[in-house]
């Protein structure tokens, strides 16, 4: 049997499942569950399932000395100012003789705060205006601090919005929940759920140092443009548009913390670094392909 070596997976959630085929031919993964049911999935698809809390410190130290790498995908604790729970976890990798060489941690573009749609490459100051985006970036400088008091190699993937087949927003549509009118809407960045489990895979090969990545398509869609082509994909009328001073009362305030930032990532860094081809480059690739049809006909059949 190949001696491959031990990856980490902290965050037992979709991203993680979708890069598993990937993994499992290249390291030994383990996988950190918190319930009992997700043991068997994580087993049948090929990794062994270590039980452990991120908000249970005594828990977590059964994971100390057992990896060579980590991809940390585990959102913030809610209830927190920062991220207790990548503290917590630094804190017990750090203090064995046999420490993680590679982390790659999945964030957030919310890290730059409001950039009124400015070009915003990876240099860009960070300068998060809501505390999930606080979250994520004390939860950056925890890995970055563990990189330089280690060694080891840190990579961050700062995502924006994520969606896949399952994860498009066809409740909000058949909702009604307004959007921007065109005159205040501005460009935004996703990523299909499948390309950012290929980034975290060729990010896991990246060596040395402390590195950032904006990693999305290559759409620079509005929103509303966004939700419009979706909308007229899967035969759904089209979302209302309001003017921010409207719509920042018609939606709830974790919707409105999102529709009123506005930022155009640049990731030619990922491009001329990450090795990976974008499976859907475009909105318009992923509307095309056989799983946006399958989704279309699931959906038909629900409704």
């Amino acid at each position: 049997m190949p001696d491959f070596p031990t990856l980490l997976v902290v965050g037992a959630g979709d991203v993680a499942r979708r890069a598993l085929p990937r993994l499992t031919g290249r390291y030994r993964v383990l996988v950190v569950h918190r319930r009992a049911e997700q043991a068997t999935m994580w087993r049948a698809l090929g990794a062994l399932p270590i039980h452990a809390d991120l908000d249970d410190r005594a828990s977590l130290e059964r994971l100390a000395g057992l990896a060579d790498c980590v991809l940390y995908t585990a959102p913030p604790d809610e209830s927190a100012s920062g991220d207790s729970r990548v503290a917590r976890l630094a804190n017990v990798l750090k203090r064995r003789a046999s420490i993680p060489r590679r982390i790659v941690y999945i964030s957030t573009s919310g890290v730059y705060g409001d950039r009124h749609g400015a070009p915003t490459p990876e240099t860009a100051p960070c300068r998060p205006d809501s505390a999930r985006g606080m979250r994520r970036l004390t939860a950056e400088r925890l890995w970055r601090q563990f990189a330089r008091q280690t060694g080891a190699s840190v990579t961050i993937l700062r995502a924006p919005g994520i969606y896949a087949g399952d994860r498009l927003p066809l409740a909000r549509l058949r909702a009604g929940t307004p959007c921007a009118i065109a005159s205040e809407d501005t460009p935004a960045n996703r990523i299909h759920a499948d390309d950012l489990a290929l980034l975290c895979v060729a990010a896991l090969e990246r060596h040395g140092g402390i590195r950032c990545y904006n990693v999305c398509d290559d759409s620079q869609l509005a929103t509303g443009e966004w939700l419009d082509a979706i909308a007229d994909r899967y035969r759904l009328t089209r979302p209302p548009r309001l003017p921010h001073a409207e719509l920042a009362t018609a939606v709830s305030p974790a919707q409105w913390s999102f529709l009123r930032e506005s930022r155009l990532l640049l990731n030619a860094r990922m491009h001329a670094e990450l090795p990976v081809a974008l499976r859907y480059p475009t909105l318009d690739a992923f509307l095309a392909s056989a799983d946006a049809t399958i989704e279309l006909v699931a959906d038909a059949a629900a409704g």
